[in-house]
């Protein structure tokens, strides 16, 4: 079992479902709410552990009703909580709207993760510990820094996704060894909106670069090889909330049981894929079960995938046509 260690956001996602997201200054009637937990590097924790990890989380959460649930949330999958902090204040939230169309639009209000400056007492051995380290960039750079040269200092694989998107300081991407940007994060980091050049640009100042393509699939490049895509099942989605984490956590459960690149993509697009057939985020995290049969029934049957993928792609009840998958970035 490999082991993964995750430093990042713990948030509430409060969810309102739309036939269509309001425009600027438009007020629409939703058909339904919920609240269920997220936050970025928490849904990349549940993925590895539902993708058959030993996963622990390092963050923060708040001293208050969406504390515990946070925490509770992550025990019952299979986290590890020994690294996530209580800190007086309000947890985390993310605002979602999803429309009939499985697109989202989500604003962030950090609470508690803004307390995520460095490491505390224990962090770096957690770290140490583990064989990959999962970051991503809702928890302040300087506290993702941190992890990312406690890793580099203890030989652990260091996958960054860097989401939101922003500029990243020449210090972190040198304890970085695997980027996994979404195509509109590569061309936000690059300046660059074709993913090859952007990879490329990328790989300048890392080893390796996964960007994620949506209905495409995934782009591969490293540094002295020869760049490669991996397609993306088709599905009828319903939710794209958490599906580039749920990505991100199964390609790292993937890699770090030895599975070469093009097969570990091959899995992570089909456990993303699955992710964005039921609302929510870490509710929606397929298990490893389910991706190992989805990534089975697809394989080598053509472009549909096959009988038992088209069936196991279908949500229950009535929902929008059959689209592609969503950018894998398109998470909260």
């Amino acid at each position: 079992m490999t082991a993964i260690a995750v430093l990042g956001s713990t948030n509430m996602d409060l969810v309102a479902y739309v036939p269509k997201a309001p425009r600027l200054g438009e007020t629409v009637t939703g058909r339904a709410f919920r609240t269920v937990p997220g936050g970025k590097g928490a849904n990349q924790a549940v993925a590895a552990a539902r993708c058959g990890a030993e996963v622990l989380m390092i963050g923060a959460v708040g001293a208050d009703e969406f504390g515990a649930r946070l925490r509770s949330a992550l025990a019952a999958a299979g986290v590890g909580t020994a690294g996530l902090r209580t800190v007086e204040g309000a947890s985390g939230t993310a605002h979602i709207t999803v429309d009939d169309e499985g697109a989202n639009s989500i604003i962030v209000v950090p609470g508690a993760n803004a307390r995520v400056t460095g490491l505390e007492a224990g962090d770096a051995a957690r770290i140490a510990a583990a064989e990959t380290l999962l970051l991503q960039l809702e928890v302040p750079l300087s506290g993702v820094t941190a992890a990312a040269r406690a890793a580099r200092a203890h030989g652990v694989r260091t996958v960054l996704t860097p989401a939101p998107a922003q500029p990243l300081p020449v210090e972190l991407l040198a304890s970085v060894d695997l980027l996994v940007p979404n195509e509109h994060e590569a061309a936000a980091l690059t300046g660059l909106t074709d993913p090859r050049q952007a990879a490329a640009a990328l790989l300048e100042r890392v080893p390796e670069v996964v960007v994620t393509l949506g209905a495409a699939g995934a782009l591969y490049a490293a540094r002295g090889k020869e760049p490669f895509t991996v397609p993306a099942p088709r599905v009828r989605a319903v939710d794209s909330t958490a599906a580039g984490d749920t990505f991100v956590g199964a390609l790292a459960v993937a890699l770090g049981e030895g599975r070469p690149m093009r097969g570990a993509l091959a899995w992570a697009c089909a456990a993303a894929a699955l992710s964005v057939l039921r609302p929510g985020a870490q509710d929606s995290m397929p298990t490893r079960a389910e991706t190992e049969a989805f990534a089975l029934a697809g394989t080598g049957t053509g472009p549909d995938r096959g009988p038992a993928a088209r069936q196991a792609a279908q949500p229950p009840g009535p929902g929008p046509a059959a689209r592609p998958l969503p950018a894998h970035g398109a998470d909260a």
